[in-house]
């Protein structure tokens, strides 16, 4: 049997397939039409797949730029070393040249793989390959020189099936978080846009402002049911750590907030919110980001902070904002070319439609109730990537018993 003293550490250049993705030219590819992923879409552990692109690509580049079940995609530059594990989610990937294509020789279990660079990336041990003063890159050729721990195989499999039961546990739980957000969404375009709610066929519609409307509907300012907040933090120490969100931290159409940090020294004006508040990304509005706060803290002053003006038209005020008509909105009335910045002047006269108080009270019901579900599953998530993060290197580097470890990891499950 062998210890962790046994195990070897090789470059990732000698144990796996690497590959940059393609260079994209709308007017030079040629081929069929393939579906994409680019830096944007990859997350850490995860890939965000809405508005993917298509490129043309030859029967010859489908080896080289296709991705099969197992390969890890990472990021080469924007938050290089950044990456996932891919898993068909999609027929026919490919990357485009942002992207870096891993694919694990047969000595390599490609679970483990993803938990080298993982932890790797935890430990900021990326660094050292990085080139560019202000725009970091990871270039295929350093990325060859990481070195990767290799104990023996079965010993590679049984540690990442302990830190895979924490992944799965986090899919399962964010795959509930989409399921609610898809159920929110489908209700609110049912009954808001195409007006099919409990009692539609009994109720007359009459001329609006915004066409036909239900009767006893009517046609209101995003301004009249709501406000922008700003609450101006300056910048410098703070009494306390307070939890700061970052734009880079608002996922992309997804209402539950899932990333941030803690500070004591902000460099620059921030914006305070409260719980409950929406946070709205006004740089660059079309890459959707915007979530509902679930605790009170610090924000980027890059961020439209918008609180419902009535409790009964919080939910009418979160599903207004969050929904692809009005981020489509925000996007074609930003000012700005290269940087383009939403602007609560404008957006404020967005028409809203308002049902009665007894219809708005039962959907405010529905909304709430997923928001709050959706809020509890994102810090149920934090902890298990914390208790997997905390086992992440003690398992690597064989400091911890794996017998032991399966137990614990079949508690936590």
């Amino acid at each position: 049997m062998t210890t962790a003293q046994d195990w070897q550490r090789k470059p990732l250049g000698e144990v796996a397939d690497l590959c940059l993705g393609k260079m994209l030219d709308q007017n030079k590819n040629k081929g069929d039409l393939f579906p994409y992923l680019a830096n944007v879409n990859v997350r850490w552990g995860e890939f965000s797949l809405d508005g993917l692109r298509t490129m043309r690509f030859e029967s010859k580049e489908k080896e080289r730029y296709g991705l099969k079940f197992g390969d890890i995609v990472m990021c080469e530059g924007g938050e290089p070393g950044r990456c996932a594990i891919w898993k068909d989610q999609v027929p026919g990937m490919m990357i485009q040249k942002a992207l870096h294509r891993i694919r694990p020789s047969a000595v390599l279990d490609y679970r483990f793989v993803y938990y080298n660079l993982l932890s790797i990336g935890q430990s900021k041990g990326f660094d050292q390959f990085f080139t560019g003063a202000t725009i970091k890159h990871l270039p295929l050729e350093k990325l060859a020189k990481v070195e990767v721990t290799i104990p023996p195989l079965p010993v590679q499999r049984r540690i990442a099936g302990i830190l895979s039961a924490y992944d799965e546990l986090i899919e399962n739980s964010q795959r509930r978080i989409r399921l609610l957000e898809d159920m929110a969404r489908a209700l609110y375009r049912e009954w808001f846009v195409h007006f099919r709610f409990p009692g539609h066929d009994s109720v007359p519609r009459l001329p609006s402002a915004l066409g036909d409307i239900p009767q006893g509907w009517e046609v209101k300012k995003l301004g009249d049911i709501a406000e922008e907040m700003r609450r101006n933090v300056p910048k410098g120490e703070l009494d306390e750590p307070q939890p700061y969100v970052g734009l880079e931290h608002i996922p992309r159409r997804s209402l539950p907030l899932d990333a941030w940090e803690t500070t004591t020294d902000l460099g620059s004006n921030k914006l305070e919110f409260k719980k409950g508040e929406v946070l709205f990304g006004k740089i660059r509005p079309y890459f959707h980001k915007v979530s509902v706060a679930p605790f009170d803290g610090l924000c980027s002053a890059d961020t439209i902070v918008i609180r419902a003006r009535r409790p009964e038209h919080y939910a009418v005020v979160v599903s207004c904002v969050s929904s692809d008509e009005f981020v489509a909105h925000a996007t074609a009335t930003s000012n700005g070319s290269k940087m383009p910045r939403a602007n609560w002047s404008v957006l404020k006269d967005y028409p809203v439609i308002i049902p009665p108080s007894a219809l708005g009270e039962r959907f405010a019901g529905v909304v709430q109730s997923s928001i709050l579900q959706m809020q509890t599953l994102v810090f149920q998530i934090q902890n298990l990537r914390r208790t997997r993060d905390l086992l992440l290197p003690r398992l690597l580097s064989g400091q911890v018993a794996l017998d032991s470890s399966i137990n614990s990891t079949h508690d936590a499950a």
